[in-house]
């Protein structure tokens, strides 16, 4: 089963060493997922402080800077990834450094028809000149406001979002998209003191949830931002936009020993 790992986290509790550390040490335990064929795609996200969110609402595009909660742990990165069950997502999460410091959320990944293939970063993303820069689009739902619009009009969304992704597949700036299960299935695992502490439902309650993610590739942040006011889910909900962390740098002290 697909499953996408969120890891949240209060950025100021971390130096630039610590960090740099736990980069380095996430990616040892990818190349390990990757030799057991259960890697799919994960990232570090840039600093909180880099994020716009964009809502939609009666034909007005609004933007404003920061996430799109004001919460103390903020997402940091993720990783999606195929595992045989929630057991094993729980065993995998435990094991990332970020869960020693902060949240780790498990969310099984809803599969969604006619969406295109997946397809990994460029090495070149953001280096080269003219080189499009990877974006993670995080769309947060409000789910009384979907309940109230009915089933027919949700299933027109998912298509509509399905539409944007292939769109954006056509001019070469798409990288992966999913809708996530209701976070009534969701899972946080935490680390402390060596101890692992489970418990069901999201990191946080908020009235909006996150409900799906693009990643694409765009020339700016404005071309991303124009790209989130499309998705159906900025019209009720919003859109929290975050650029990437390019952890190129550190791949040479991942593979030290």
């Amino acid at each position: 089963m697909k499953y996408i790992l969120l890891m949240y986290g209060d950025e100021r509790l971390w130096t630039e060493e610590e960090r740099k550390s736990c980069m380095v040490e996430s990616m040892r335990i990818c190349d390990r997922l990757i030799a057991e064929g259960k890697y799919l795609a994960s990232s570090p996200l840039e600093s909180v402080t880099t994020a716009a969110t964009v809502r939609v609402r009666d034909g007005q595009v609004l933007v404003v800077d920061g996430p799109f909660a004001e919460t103390t742990e903020q997402l940091g990165g993720y990783y999606i990834l195929e595992l045989a069950n929630l057991d094993e997502a729980i065993a995998v999460a435990s094991a990332l450094p970020p869960a020693t410091k902060g949240t780790v959320e498990i969310r099984p990944v809803f599969p969604l028809e006619d969406l295109p293939p997946s397809r990994n970063l460029p090495e070149s993303a953001g280096d080269a000149d003219g080189a499009k820069r990877p974006f993670m689009l995080l769309c947060y739902d409000n789910a009384e406001a979907w309940r109230a619009a009915g089933s027919a009009a949700l299933r027109e969304a998912m298509a509509e979002a399905a539409s944007l992704a292939r769109q954006l597949s056509d001019f070469d700036m798409y990288v992966d998209a999913s809708p996530l299960h209701l976070t009534e299935v969701a899972t946080s695992v935490r680390v402390r003191s060596g101890k692992r502490e489970i418990t069901d439902g999201p990191f946080a309650e908020t009235n909006e949830i996150l409900g799906g993610y693009y990643v694409i590739l765009a020339e700016s942040r404005d071309d991303a931002l124009r790209i989130a006011a499309r998705h159906p889910g900025a019209r009720v909900g919003s859109v929290e936009v975050r650029p990437l962390f390019d952890v190129s740098g550190l791949r040479t002290l991942s593979t030290q020993s």
